[in-house]
């Protein structure tokens, strides 16, 4: 008995979405203003440079570890979900554009996303899940509950 070695999985229903965790991830990203601070802060020489640099992000984040592989944003369903996805060839060209600044750029933006991220992820102090969540953690480190929260 022999195995079939031509066999291949194909996914080409245009309903589905294969990184379907993708969607709550760049939402998440989006509310301390991820394409509000590309936009402020990349100086890209390219036309919608925070776009562009979204979907690269998106694309790092669905696998993508090369150029071509993140062509994994137009399969499927991602474009009825994602809006302005662009062709792996044209996040080539801008990604080429980039010079040791415009890294330093992605960076602070990184970093900020990251601390706006924070702050917001604390929520109101007068949450009684969040309460509960950090009251037993505030009290095994000694600390005053109010302080804490």
């Amino acid at each position: 008995m022999q195995a079939f070695h031509k066999m291949s999985a194909v996914f080409d229903d245009p309903n589905l979405i294969g990184s379907a965790g993708l969607v709550p991830v760049m939402r998440l990203a989006e509310r301390p203003g991820l394409n509000d601070l590309l936009e402020q802060r990349l100086s890209v020489p390219s036309a919608n440079a925070a776009a562009k640099a979204a979907c690269v992000v998106a694309g790092m984040l669905a696998g993508a570890d090369s150029i071509d592989d993140l062509d994994v944003l137009r399969h499927g369903g991602m474009v009825k979900v994602f809006d302005g996805v662009r062709a792996p060839s044209t996040l080539g060209t801008f990604l080429r554009t980039f010079r040791f600044g415009h890294v330093r750029q992605l960076d602070a933006v990184a970093s900020r996303t990251l601390a706006r991220g924070a702050v917001a992820g604390r929520g109101d102090a007068q949450d009684p899940c969040r309460a509960r969540l950090l009251l037993p953690r505030a009290r095994r480190r000694g600390l005053p509950v109010r302080q804490h929260l």
